[in-house]
């Protein structure tokens, strides 16, 4: 019987059973994932208060029940502006990964697939871009292309090529190797029929671990590009730019720049966890 039969007739009990054999850090880990994309997708459910605009007489309010994570400078609530800025931060994430995701992996199945010339010529550059420190590289980028969070989501993109394409080139040609693969080629397909239909999809687990891990890895990276000015003009309450605003209030309003740090530093621990759950399921 086949794993999804014997599933699909699984008792209540024994799906529960299931569930209390997943680690609590994984459960937490995709718990803090989803409310911070709930955040990016409806904002408006989860605070009344706007996060560009301050209420007079409110200044560095410390935090209390009527604001939970205090107020800036301006009067507005910390707690809005960390909730809208996730828009803005994983928006930037996702369009880095996808960069890094979709080039890497072109680049890796490339090599890994034809040996010789094209294989030389890939992990050259590979080598290339992995010999220049990722923050010197994105600010080089970035001022190719000027500021700006789409600008920066594309410098930090570039910058994970590398990662992406090494990984990709070693799968591919693990799974090359193998047995079946041979046999796919031993019975007559062709070579791109056999990349695509047997070599691609099982060479990718380990590609997507990666991309989980990079998720919040792009997340520190243009929070650290925020902070040092790259990406989002103010009033934009992007995460690295609030942790940016606080620093010169860290002496009576700590609430500015502990609040964004902490939702950035959980969210690239879930990331990393979920990420390590990924590839212990790579065979």
């Amino acid at each position: 019987m086949s794993s999804e039969t014997s599933d699909a007739h699984l008792t209540p009990l024994a799906w529960l059973g299931r569930l209390k054999r997943v680690p609590t850090g994984l459960v937490l880990a995709w718990a803090v994932v989803a409310v911070v994309l709930l955040w990016a997708a409806l904002p408006q459910l989860f605070t009344a208060y706007s996060g560009t605009e301050g209420v007079p007489g409110e200044q560095l309010r410390a935090p209390s029940l009527e604001h939970v994570l205090g107020t800036d400078g301006l009067g507005r609530d910390v707690y809005a502006r960390v909730v809208y800025g996730a828009r803005y931060s994983l928006s930037g994430a996702f369009v880095a990964v996808t960069v890094g995701l979709l080039i890497g992996t072109l680049l890796g199945l490339i090599a890994g697939s034809r040996d010789g010339w094209s294989d030389a010529i890939v992990m050259r550059l590979v080598d290339s871009l992995l010999a220049v420190p990722s923050l010197l590289l994105s600010l080089s980028i970035i001022v190719l292309l000027g500021f700006g969070t789409i600008n920066v989501a594309i410098a930090v993109g570039a910058v994970a090529v590398a990662r992406f394409a090494r990984l990709a080139r070693s799968e591919v040609m693990r799974v090359r190797r193998s047995e079946y693969v041979e046999a796919a080629f031993g019975s007559g397909g062709t070579f791109w029929a056999v990349l695509r239909r047997h070599v691609l999809p099982n060479s990718l687990t380990s590609v997507i671990a990666l991309a989980a891990l990079q998720f919040g890895s792009a997340i520190l990276s243009i929070s650290t590009l925020g902070f040092l000015g790259y990406g989002a003009p103010p009033p934009t309450p992007e995460w690295g730019l609030l942790i940016a605003e606080g620093r010169n209030y860290l002496s009576r309003a700590w609430w500015l720049t502990a609040a964004p740090g902490i939702v950035v530093v959980l969210v690239v621990l879930s990331a990393d966890r979920i990420s390590k759950a990924i590839q212990r399921t790579t065979p």
